[in-house]
């Protein structure tokens, strides 16, 4: 008897505590709901930005417009100088949901939408107003569905700019790059790129591009002028040829899912905040265009190529763009081909045809 009375004072203590602790969980579980409410909603924005560059700007723009349009209901933590890592690690982040925002080359990018990498084509566009033209008009639509079948939400793009060949010797022709230890990035174009001018390509990390320069590890290489001019490398390897093959693109990009998940006021503040694409081009082509004009004081030659030079470079890297689409496949044949009818437009219309 006494037995099973201790039992059952022992089962429906058991049972009190089970009670207690489930009814803590509860309280606990809605009081964090809550704070989350109050606090509104926090955005990690990861990049690998420099300093005093247009890439920095926009972000502590985008920061400070977002927070003042929201009364600092939406909270921006701008971890954009590579404090979360490379932007391979970024992508993980993304893909992972602890960054909200991101931006990230389409060489990167390229990993998880090969096609991305069509943009990469040497002489793929013979101007800027041409390039405009065929992202806006066709290209926006196109990625931004090949990236939401992958979970990605595409923001918008951001210009890096032409990119021009750097070197400690100039290189004006593709002769003059052969057998030089050239800096590629970890992407299909630049060894399809640096092969077909007969370099040897060297597989670096931004990073380790000035000290490389330095040591002779590497001779020349080639990216926009505003990743140029400022960041050391310029004074490294202080001949740049004015090649424009490659117009240099990143894209800005979030988690479908967290997108989605906003109420639709946040959308908007967030779309409204960014900078539109036509003026992050301007402010990029601006700088350039500037550090251009500046590059005796920066310690750099420039090499302007006439028509007949930059025919030289068209013709011997032609062969590339045939590999890229090949070895790429998926839906590569058909965003090269959205392009070139894209031209065709551009120039049959003067690019009077705006709009996505």
């Amino acid at each position: 008897m006494h037995g099973g009375n201790a039992r059952r004072r022992v089962a429906a203590a058991d049972l009190v505590r089970c009670c207690t602790a489930l009814l803590l969980a509860l309280l606990v579980a809605a009081g964090a709901t809550g704070c989350r409410q109050r606090s509104g909603t926090t955005v990690n924005i990861g990049g690998t930005a420099t300093p005093n560059t247009p890439g920095e700007a926009l972000w502590l723009g985008f920061k400070a417009r977002t927070e003042a349009a929201s009364g600092g209901r939406i909270r921006m933590r701008a971890l954009i100088y590579g404090q979360l890592g490379s932007e391979e690690q970024l992508l993980s982040g993304l893909r992972r949901g602890r960054i909200q925002y991101a931006n990230l080359s389409a060489q990167v990018l390229s990993t998880v939408v090969p096609e991305l990498a069509v943009l990469q084509a040497p002489f793929l566009f013979d101007s800027a107003a041409e390039a405009d033209f065929v992202y806006d008009r066709y290209l926006t639509g196109f990625y931004r569905r090949l990236l939401a079948e992958k979970g990605i939400h595409l923001v918008t793009w951001y210009e890096i700019g032409f990119h021009d060949v750097y070197g400690i010797e100039p290189i004006l022709t593709p002769g003059d790059a052969r057998g030089r230890r050239f800096r590629i990035a970890s992407s299909l174009n630049a060894r399809l790129f640096a092969e077909a001018i007969g370099a040897d390509p060297v597989l670096l990390g931004f990073g380790e591009i000035v000290p490389s320069l330095q040591t002779g590890l590497i001779e020349a290489g080639e990216n926009s002028v505003s990743l140029y001019a400022r960041t050391g490398i310029a004074g490294e390897a202080p001949h740049l040829t004015l090649t424009h093959h490659l117009l240099g693109v990143s894209l800005i990009v979030a988690p479908s899912t967290w997108w989605q998940a906003l109420t639709a006021e946040e959308r908007r503040i967030l779309t409204e905040s960014f900078p539109a694409v036509e003026e992050s081009r301007r402010v990029v082509r601006e700088q350039g265009a500037a550090e251009l004009g500046e590059a005796q004081a920066l310690g750099f030659v420039v090499h302007p190529l006439d028509a007949v030079s930059r025919e030289a470079w068209r013709q011997a890297t032609a062969g590339v763009t045939r590999a890229l689409i090949d070895e790429i496949g998926g839906r590569a044949q058909e965003a090269h081909d959205l392009i070139v009818r894209a031209k065709v437009e551009y120039a049959e219309t003067g690019g009077l045809n705006r709009g996505q």
